[in-house]
């Protein structure tokens, strides 16, 4: 435990600046949510092995002082979505994993293993509840989860780091879109036959299904599936925090009445930490937060980068409790990048499909995401934004 705590600090550095923000306002929306998933179709196997308990903890692999490096002629060592180099750096000869966890309900938190992804991006699924879409690379876990349902977005972000995708099931429409795809053979769903890698774990009653990122790659490889290193560039990472950035030491990102998290920049780490919604909340006043800690890893979950993504939504099925929500992160948008208690308005750039998102100034110059992993909240692009008190940036959801 004590490695762990000491790699994670490690992967980070303080930096300071200040300049001006511009910012505009939207009515608040209030969603309630349901007490179960109603637009998942999940795929149940005939006979569902079950997982072993972890046997070790598992570690981060950054072993070095990060350098500067991207947004492409990574060296061969380093993570080019972390900008870190790994220990092994044939652990890179490989595609990422991407795994949708849940963070709802409430009482199956913590995750696990979430706080050894590279990037995570936590959105809006539908009927007031998000979740989280991470992304794997250069950490392996023995166990990642709970695993859930997939959703629109999903399509978008398995093209744009070409990963393997791994999921329990989803609404027919959206299984349909996935399975129509050109990466079709690089979706890993429950089955009798796919443990290991993805099996099922009973915690107290519980039976989640997890996965060993470890051992996903052998499972595509024996399918006879390309798992090859993938050019993954795009993104540029640098020591230094830009020197044109404004306080930015506390993000809420408020997706619904029920939905609502924090980051706190922590200066003694460097690190931006994670905390969750504890209770139905009707505004900002009757909210309630906890720490939001990695059930296996027994740490809190941080950030080197907090990214904000205003894209468009909208509803491609809202009838009843069904809810179909499209996200459309493609081109260019709005974007609040946090890093070393700082947060600059700049613009996220998908310059094709299958690009990783990058983020630049409004003149087109790359902007430095700090060595580490990066969490991305995607909110509504009419999202209402506000600055409550220094250093404290508040975004509530909104659609479109």
């Amino acid at each position: 435990m004590k490695k762990i705590c000491i790699a994670l600090i490690c992967m980070a550095l303080i930096g300071t600046g200040c300049a001006g923000l511009g910012f505009r306002s939207a009515p608040t929306v209030v969603v309630i949510l349901p007490t179960t998933d109603p637009n998942s179709t999940p795929v149940v196997p005939t006979e569902t092995p079950t997982a072993e308990p972890p046997t070790a903890t598992p570690e981060p692999t950054a072993t070095q002082i990060p350098e500067d490096y991207g947004p492409n002629n990574f060296p061969g060592e380093v993570n080019p979505l972390t900008g870190l180099a790994v220990t092994d750096p044939t652990r890179l000869d490989r595609r990422p994993l991407a795994m949708k966890v849940q963070i709802f309900p409430r009482a199956d938190r913590p995750p696990m293993n979430i706080s050894l992804a590279d990037i995570v991006y936590d959105y809006y699924q539908n009927n007031g509840m998000t979740r989280f879409h991470a992304i794997f690379y250069g950490n392996d876990a023995e166990q990642v989860g709970p695993i859930r349902s997939a959703r629109m977005l999903d399509i978008a972000l398995i093209r744009m780091y070409k990963t393997i995708f791994a999921f329990g099931g989803a609404d027919k429409r959206v299984l349909n879109k996935l399975y129509a795809s050109e990466f079709y053979d690089r979706l890993v769903v429950e089955g009798s036959s796919n443990c290991p890698p993805m099996c099922r774990l009973d915690q107290n009653f519980n039976n989640y299904l997890v996965v060993n990122t470890a051992e996903m790659g052998t499972f595509i490889e024996g399918k006879g599936i390309d798992n090859s290193r993938q050019n993954l560039d795009g993104m540029t990472f640098k020591l230094a925090a830009p020197a044109d950035g404004q306080a930015g030491t506390k993000i809420y990102n408020r997706y619904s009445i029920s939905a609502y998290s924090r980051w706190d920049y922590d200066s003694a780490s460097a690190r931006y930490l994670r905390y969750q919604d504890t209770r139905e909340a009707s505004d900002a006043a009757e909210e309630g937060y906890e720490a939001l800690n990695d059930k296996v890893v027994g740490v809190q979950i941080s950030a080197a980068n907090v990214v904000v993504l205003l894209a468009p939504h909208k509803f491609l099925v809202k009838r009843g409790s069904t809810e179909i929500v499209d996200i459309e992160l493609t081109s260019t948008g709005t974007a609040y990048a946090y890093r070393d208690g700082n947060v600059y308005q700049v613009i996220w750039n998908r310059t094709n499909t299958d690009s990783v998102l990058s983020l630049t100034y409004p003149d087109g110059t790359a902007f430095p995401f700090k060595p580490g992993n990066t969490w991305f909240e995607v909110a509504g692009k009419t999202s209402e934004i506000t600055n409550p008190e220094t250093g404290a940036w508040r975004f509530v959801n909104q659609f479109p």
